[in-house]
């Protein structure tokens, strides 16, 4: 059978995004189909396609987040059924496709509480916020904890889970719109980075004992004044280069407060099958409860996967972007 897709030849802007039909083999042993209903689109999409990130091979059909409904079973699959409801966060790529095959253990059953839109646009994000809240930094309930792109897709869950926890949050923002979601979401005092410096603000609401954790999505342009708001023995956890890759730096910048630096990848907190799905029902049941609350910003069609990774990557969107198949 046939079915749309996207694929990329070669490293690029967002232009090397191509929707193309392409012939769609059973799945193999392990593997089920999927018909995809809604595809998360995650800014390691746009590190992939500009060859920041290095893609298992080219042509690729990008995407790490979907969910669809279950059409066909492989050989050896036994745990699944024909018509279930399922969502992945997880290699192998290829979800820019209305319809797939994929591993049947990386799968995750969806319950009713949650939506099929709503599960694409937040649990590779979920899955994100889960590691860096609740394995990397757990700082002590009542601390302060600074989170950037606090209106954004991953930057809004970690302002409501760490508000969950009992954290005190500062977020920045580059607009004041973005201002009203953060403080929406919980955040106790908001940056607009267009208008106020963030390491002022945290040393004058911390008192100038900084945060026990930095939250860094952005890299680039905020790495290097991130570091001076982690207070002593405090965690800065730069998870992400929205802005462009980190230069070389000094090491000996960590020193004044004894911090700890990590750079860490979604990949390796979820690879383990037992922790990718506990990890998952943990987001899945905090959605479901109503403690997490996602913000779908914008859905675009799949064929305009391009104008997606443009909007994303020029930070006109808020929240979450879903492709719809």
């Amino acid at each position: 059978m046939h079915t749309q897709l996207i694929t990329v030849q070669r490293p690029g802007g967002p232009a090397e995004l191509h929707c193309v039909s392409r012939e769609l083999p059973p799945p193999a042993a392990g593997e089920v189909r999927l018909r995809q209903s809604a595809i998360g689109v995650n800014f390691i999409d746009t590190y992939f396609r500009s060859g920041l990130y290095t893609p298992p091979q080219y042509p690729y059909t990008p995407g790490l987040e979907g969910v669809g409904v279950v059409t066909e079973l492989g050989p050896q699959v036994h745990e699944l059924q024909l018509g279930q409801r399922v969502a992945y966060a997880t290699k192998p790529m290829g979800a820019y496709a209305r319809e797939r095959n994929i591993p049947a253990h990386r799968l995750v059953h969806l319950p009713e509480t949650v939506t099929d839109v709503l599960a694409a646009a937040l649990l590779f994000k979920g899955l994100t916020a889960e590691y860096l809240v609740q394995r990397i930094a757990v700082p002590a309930p009542g601390t302060w904890v600074l989170v950037h792109s606090a209106a954004g897709g991953v930057g809004s869950l970690l302002v409501q889970w760490a508000k969950h926890l009992g954290l005190r949050v500062i977020g920045t923002v580059s607009t004041d719109a973005k201002a009203e979601l953060a403080r929406a979401d919980g955040a106790d005092e908001v940056v607009v980075t267009a208008k106020d410096d963030f390491v002022e603000r945290v040393q004058r609401v911390t008192q100038g004992s900084g945060c026990a954790a930095v939250y860094d999505g952005v890299g680039k342009d905020t790495f290097v004044r991130s570091i001076q708001c982690v207070g002593e023995r405090g965690i800065l956890a730069s998870y992400g280069q929205s802005s462009g890759k980190i230069p070389p730096f000094d090491l000996q910048l960590l020193a004044n407060n004894s911090i700890f630096l990590t750079r860490p990848s979604l990949f390796h907190y979820t690879g383990n099958d037992a922790e990718y799905r506990t990890a998952a029902a943990e987001v899945l049941r905090l959605v479901g409860e109503g403690v997490l609350k996602c913000r779908v910003g914008q859905t675009f069609p799949l064929a305009e996967a391009a104008k997606a990774h443009t909007e994303l990557e020029a930070r006109r969107t808020s929240g979450s972007t879903v492709l719809i198949p």
